[in-house]
């Protein structure tokens, strides 16, 4: 009677599962999301990847002159948390589904605001929801690329390209963001504040790296090694920003002193990298006296 009953169950729970629901399976276009940190922008993109799967694709799998989703599966979104400029477009903080229209010679992108679209909402898209569209040549590489990828390249601290590589076609598009203006504040309020050793340094740095005022930039490092004392990092900045002044002496000298502090903490990098300038440097001076 127990084993009359336990076969029973096992039937009763096979035919409920049969009608309750269905077999889960790995999805053939896979999502995938990626996030990028251009200056204080973070910006993520949720997509699925298709595969060419030795398919014909632009023109075929994915037709000219008519909408596509950049990708497969739901329509792909595009978040930034701050104000993004794409061609001279500016996009607001928010989330957009991306949309191409692909052609053998030119593209044409959408930045939409409905997000709530299936697929390429072939049906419900309406231009009118579009934020802007801009204009992309697709480009032809070498490498061959399997699944649909988006990526960010050429990063710095005021933009980046977002690529899209499928088979052996590219479309870059350029963002820009401000984070010169958002940076200056910070700095600008930050030595207003008690500022330490570390401050100015940092203050310094962006200077140096984004090549800003570096008569400014050289007095912030200045301050910094005089409240934090000697240190490998301080002397290397002052260094460049001495050089890029054209004080190649005073430069030499800071990399000298740069060199030996970061030897003494076992920064190899750091000893490399000074090194080389003390030499380009030296070589520079010599070549200018004769």
């Amino acid at each position: 009677m127990r084993s009359f009953h336990g076969i029973g169950l096992f039937i009763l729970l096979l035919f409920s599962a049969s009608i309750s629901g269905q077999i889960r399976h790995p999805k053939a276009s896979p999502f995938s999301s990626v996030t990028q940190d251009i200056g204080f922008t973070t910006i993520t993109v949720d997509y699925s990847r298709p595969a060419v799967r030795g398919r014909q694709l632009f023109g075929k799998l994915v037709p000219y002159g008519r909408i596509w989703r950049v990708g497969a599966n739901e329509s792909t979104k595009f978040t930034t948390n701050t104000t993004v400029n794409v061609l001279g477009n500016t996009l607001e903080p928010g989330t957009y589904a991306l949309y191409a229209f692909p052609e053998e010679g030119s593209w044409e992108i959408a930045f939409h605001r409905n997000t709530s679209h299936w697929g390429d909402g072939r049906t419900d898209y309406n231009p009118s929801e579009d934020a802007f569209r801009i204009r992309a040549t697709p480009k032809k590489e070498a490498d061959w690329q399997e699944n649909f990828l988006i990526s960010f390249d050429s990063i710095h601290h005021n933009g980046a390209l977002m690529e899209w590589k499928w088979g052996y076609t590219v479309v870059s598009i350029p963002l820009e963001v401000d984070t010169q203006k958002a940076m200056l504040d910070t700095i600008s309020s930050s030595l207003k504040e008690n500022p330490t050793a570390q401050t100015y340094y940092e203050a310094a740095r962006y200077l140096q790296e984004e090549s800003l005022e570096p008569e400014k930039a050289l007095e912030y490092v200045q301050k910094a090694i005089d409240l934090g004392g000697d240190t490998y990092y301080f002397y290397r900045v002052r260094s460049l920003l001495q050089a890029s002044l054209g004080d190649y002496k005073g430069a030499i000298s800071s990399a000298e002193r740069s060199l030996q502090l970061a030897d003494a903490e076992g920064k190899d990098e750091f000893v490399r990298m000074n090194r080389e300038n003390v030499k380009k440097w030296k070589k520079w001076v010599k070549e200018n006296k004769e």
